[in-house]
């Protein structure tokens, strides 16, 4: 990974995708420095899109209330945008599709609690509407590593897509990520193909569900902290801010708007 100095152009790219666990906040807190630096974002007129696995219930409050154009949330199973005084939101699979699926998952969550001793299902399991969250370290004591890939493993086994963040393992039915419902959100309300489009955008990240955008973005960023994954990510980010979680990204928005 290089350094963020080495990323060029930064003062012609027109926005930043950027995750919000571990990315925007620090120690599950959303302190002042990453906000003020999200609103300058905002306010400079770049785009600012978080694409988080974190659930419907918070992506509601996330995309009304918050100084961004739109989130991607549950790791691609939709996206939300309020625009014209109203919140509109655009999944993946129909309502009766996620019903059906969401019924599917308490029991997978039941095998996987018991056989993986100190998770827990995560807080905010009851605000999704498509996928199951395991929490290895967030309000339970510290699993290792291995402990969220043996989660992951056991939801792949019963027929789940499967990702560990820095927080969760997240499992759902389907094949969609970050990176597919993002290129539908821009083609869709942004009129961009995101092909053609890449090297005019940033992702930031910290996680191993964040691979696909790394791997896909010629502009991403790991915040600092991306160095607890070393060893695995399936694909890493180009560049490396200096500071971790929200000082790498309030160091990551100046960096762009040329206040560094």
């Amino acid at each position: 990974m290089k350094p963020l100095s080495e990323l060029r152009d930064a003062a012609r790219l027109r926005g930043l995708l950027f995750d919000i666990d571990d990315t925007l906040t620090t120690d599950g807190r959303l302190t002042a420095q990453a906000y003020a630096a999200l609103e300058r974002l905002h306010a400079a007129r770049r785009l600012a899109i978080a694409v988080t696995g974190r659930p419907a219930g918070w992506c509601d409050h996330i995309a009304r209330m918050w100084p961004v154009d739109a989130v991607v949330g549950e790791n691609g199973a939709f996206y939300f945008r309020y625009a014209y005084g109203k919140l509109q939101k655009r999944y993946q699979d129909a309502a009766d599709e996620r019903a059906a699926k969401r019924a599917r998952l308490g029991a997978i969550a039941e095998r996987i609690l018991a056989a993986v001793p100190g998770c827990a299902l995560a807080s905010d399991q009851a605000y999704r509407d498509t996928d199951l969250a395991i929490d290895y370290c967030e309000d339970v004591p510290r699993l290792p590593l291995e402990a969220a890939e043996r989660i992951a493993a056991l939801m792949r086994e019963a027929g789940l897509s499967a990702k560990v963040s820095s927080i969760h393992v997240n499992g759902w039915f389907g094949d969609y990520d970050k990176l597919a419902m993002s290129k539908t959100l821009f083609a869709e309300k942004f009129d961009t193909d995101l092909d053609a489009a890449n090297a005019q955008f940033v992702f930031a990240g910290d996680s191993p569900n964040d691979a696909p955008m790394f791997g896909y973005f010629r502009n991403s960023v790991g915040v600092a902290n991306i160095a607890r994954f070393a060893g695995h990510l399936a694909a890493a980010p180009k560049y490396v801010t200096q500071r971790a979680s929200g000082a790498g990204f309030a160091e990551l928005v100046a960096f762009l708007l040329g206040e560094a």
